[in-house]
């Protein structure tokens, strides 16, 4: 069973529970247990997501099928925690034999597999602070990944939105960084909903 956090803002909100966060996770839950640190925008940041996307397509060849910088490490001017995100599209993420030994010899480490979400995979950084997010080709959740990052990018109403959300949650006491993840969440949708609509 999930834990609800306190707070009026997140009544009704359903968190993982550690039982439920560590059947995904490889290796020991550590509890988090304090707000999240938000950094400026840093414009190293493009920076380091150029360099890492050059490592992984120097270890993985063909079987990167699109490689982008996603979170909010990706939107100009906007603060986040100082993580680069990095969406890895490939054929099947499932068939891990394709790329998992590979990224692992260039010293990547998987962190989470996601078999009932998408079969995403998350990977940490060699050297630098990064979230490898890998996808199947098709998968609907690197294209949210792709709308939202635009959305954010042309939309100052919309970053401003976020950005304050993001402010206001960052300074609660989390459990889990996926907890806060999950917090964002309905604000994410909304500006989801706006990005869908604008496009068609």
């Amino acid at each position: 069973m999930g834990s609800k956090p306190a707070g009026d803002d997140l009544a009704g909100l359903e968190l993982a529970s550690d039982e439920d966060l560590q059947k995904v996770r490889i290796g020991p839950l550590t509890p988090h247990n304090a707000p999240i640190n938000l950094a400026e925008y840093d414009p190293q940041w493009p920076t380091l997501f150029n360099r890492e996307a050059d490592r992984i397509r120097t270890v993985l060849g063909s079987a990167v099928l699109r490689v982008e910088h996603v979170g909010s490490t990706s939107v100009p001017g906007l603060t986040a925690k100082p993580i680069v995100d990095i969406l890895l599209v490939v054929v099947d993420s499932a068939d891990e034999p394709s790329y998992v030994p590979a990224l692992e010899a260039a010293g990547y480490v998987m962190r989470v597999r996601e078999p009932d979400w998408f079969e995403h995979r998350l990977f940490k950084g060699p050297d630098t602070d990064v979230h490898l997010h890998v996808f199947s080709d098709g998968a609907a959740e690197a294209d949210q990944m792709l709308i939202f990052r635009d959305r954010l990018r042309t939309s100052e109403d919309d970053r401003e939105l976020y950005e304050r959300t993001k402010r206001r949650l960052a300074q609660q006491t989390w459990r889990h960084m996926q907890h806060y993840a999950t917090a964002k969440s309905a604000v994410v949708q909304e500006i989801l909903g706006r990005a869908r609509r604008s496009r068609t």
